[in-house]
């Protein structure tokens, strides 16, 4: 059991909001996160998925817990919620091998269009699982946002592929391990990301005799850069929020299209078409509307209490 002022120790620093910075944070978070995908596909076309995802999260603890130490000690490293960190981090885990699953079989745009299902499914499973509330707005929302990734998946038609329910089985871990950590209080940011760095670690060095191939010395570079990119992407992530409303700065995280669009087209010659795009289009505005109605509730109960 946790002490009281080791509590208080291990809470969340109040920081001075600063709205525009924790969106140029978010913004080049996506940036981060572009750039560890494209790493991440090019690793995925010569080494297992498991192996990658293992890479990922190794260099990502090897990164985060050392911070963590050296910037507060031991201390930040014990959760007041252990459980739910745990499972946290096993929905988190789960998120990345299948996203990395799909990429072999699909551009970078699609399947990063695919997964930002996620904020829907975060809304529902909030519903089933928090309680909370969700009036007919959000769910029309949602219901376009469902559109564009149909729009994007196109089954039944020749363009479909099997891979495309890969990033949307992603976007489903991701969601839970999201509805969890709004249950996970008390724990300061750093200890949420050091404990989801451990259970992957732990979690996929446990599969790696059953996946492992040597890796060449280029693979091995590449699996670094991979997993220090994604360390400092869940950063800056945890910096963005650290300055400003959720519901502001989160729709901000679509421009993450933009560059996965990009890079995949300048790596590996892969540009989206007009049907991509338009789905894409459907789901940002989806989730744009859903963080705006967010906003709207919050200053509603800010005024009515």
């Amino acid at each position: 059991m946790t002490s009281a002022p080791m509590a208080r120790k291990n809470a969340a620093p109040i920081v001075q909001a600063s709205p525009l910075r924790g969106i140029l944070f978010l913004i080049t978070s996506t940036v981060v996160f572009s750039v560890a995908d494209v790493i991440t596909k090019q690793l995925a076309s010569t080494l297992p998925p498991a192996e990658v995802a293992w890479m990922r999260y190794v260099t990502f603890a090897l990164v985060i817990i050392p911070f963590v130490l050296i910037k507060s000690g031991p201390a930040l490293l014990r959760s007041q919620r252990p459980g739910l960190q745990v499972l946290r981090g096993l929905g988190m885990v789960g998120s990345s091998i299948m996203f990395i699953q799909s990429l072999p079989h699909l551009p970078v745009a699609d399947a990063t269009a695919i997964f930002f299902v996620s904020p829907i499914l975060i809304m529902a499973l909030s519903v089933l699982f928090l309680g909370e509330t969700v009036g007919w707005r959000r769910w029309t929302a949602a219901a376009f946002g469902l559109i564009g990734v149909m729009i994007v998946v196109r089954p039944g038609t020749g363009s479909f592929q099997p891979a495309a329910f890969l990033p949307i089985l992603s976007a489903s871990s991701w969601a839970v391990g999201a509805v969890v950590t709004r249950k996970i209080t008390g724990d300061h940011a750093l200890t949420t990301l050091a404990y989801s760095a451990s259970v992957g670690s732990i979690v996929l060095s446990a599969l790696m005799p059953f996946n492992w191939v040597t890796p060449n010395g280029t693979e091995i570079a590449l699996g670094l850069c991979m997993g220090i990119l994604f360390a400092i992407g869940h950063w800056f992530v945890v910096l963005a929020y650290r300055h400003g409303n959720a519901s502001l700065i989160a729709p901000f995280s679509y421009v993450q299209l933009i560059w996965a669009g990009t890079l995949g087209y300048l790596v590996f010659g892969s540009l989206p078409d007009s049907w991509t795009i338009a789905g894409a289009g459907l789901i940002a505005m989806s989730g744009f509307y859903t963080a705006y109605r967010e906003r709207v509730r919050a200053m509603q109960k800010r005024f009515t209490t």
